[in-house]
């Protein structure tokens, strides 16, 4: 396989003479552990062309580049051929549309056919040498669009942005009953259940988690057609909140559903928005109901 090991170029500017290198690329976002890498695992960092260390100081006019080192994929997660729904890909990143029933990453329960699978399966066809970075992960059975970052560097970049609130997430879901209220906010936090590794609950002793909800449609007594915003992303926040609200999704088991119309959660990721990190401009991606949910909506259930 042909070397792929990310580069990234700068030319220092008439603010930057005099500057250390470290500092310059502190600026630049490369963290303390990516130089660390760069200086011990076969990356480099070079200036006009010659190879070069931290402590070199920079005049304006020249022109910085980096070379991370080489990713390996994870010995965990094997290549497999796996048809992906790729939304959008750049050199940088690629966002996806899972299926239901598709893990994001391997599990005990299901070593294979995750996403992550997939994602080493089709970087070997395209030449890519690296490991899955995935941003935005999804539950098993929970369908939609997935953020995928294509280097170390990039998640890096993608995961401050998230923590920070810049990584947006907006989901449709089938919810039981008919609200009271078009317009919700949900504030409680959530933990894991004390006598389960996978439940969680609003407990008073859990993380902040903030759930937003917008009704868009109600079918009968069965069920309501929920847009929902997180301002939080812990762990099956919304399918927890709905259900401390007595609105547990359809199909979700787990905590209260009934599965009468669709054996999993009806709950999917219909949009993903960030600020890409190097194009410097916002961008956003729509994935439609899958045909599990679609399908629901044209009963005659009124």
């Amino acid at each position: 396989m042909a070397s792929s090991r990310f580069k990234l170029k700068w030319e220092a500017g008439k603010s930057d003479t005099g500057k250390i290198l470290r500092e310059f690329l502190k600026e630049k976002e490369i963290s303390s552990t990516a130089l660390t890498d760069i200086k011990f695992k076969g990356g480099s960092i070079g200036v006009n062309g010659r190879e070069v260390t931290v402590r070199y100081v920079l005049s304006e006019g020249d022109l910085v580049s980096v070379a991370f080192p080489q990713e390996k994929p994870a010995d965990a997660v094997r290549a497999e051929d796996i048809p992906l729904n790729i939304v959008y890909e750049d050199d940088y990143l690629i966002v996806v549309n899972k299926p239901a029933a598709m893990n994001t990453i391997p599990s005990r329960e299901h070593p294979s056919g995750s996403l992550a699978n997939g994602l080493i399966g089709y970087y070997e066809k395209i030449g890519l040498q690296a490991t899955s970075h995935v941003v935005t992960r999804l539950d098993r059975d929970t369908s939609g669009l997935v953020l995928v970052a294509k280097h170390r560097h990039v998640h890096h970049l993608l995961s401050k942005q998230q923590k920070s609130g810049g990584v947006k997430r907006e989901y449709e879901a089938f919810a039981e009953g008919e609200f009271t209220e078009r317009l919700g906010r949900v504030e409680q936090p959530i933990g894991r259940k004390s006598d389960s590794i996978i439940e969680r609950e609003v407990r008073a002793d859990g993380q902040y988690a903030c759930t937003n909800y917008h009704v868009i449609g109600t079918y009968g007594n069965l069920f309501s057609h929920v847009r929902l915003r997180l301002e939080t992303g812990r762990t099956h926040q919304i399918r927890v909140h709905m259900a401390w609200i007595g609105h547990p999704l359809i199909g979700d088991d787990l905590y209260g559903g009934d599965v009468t119309l669709i054996p999993r959660q009806a709950l999917h990721c219909r949009k993903v928005s960030f600020c890409h990190p190097f194009l410097g401009k916002e961008m956003s991606f729509e994935a439609p109901l899958p045909a599990d949910m679609a399908a629901l909506l044209d009963l005659n259930l009124l």
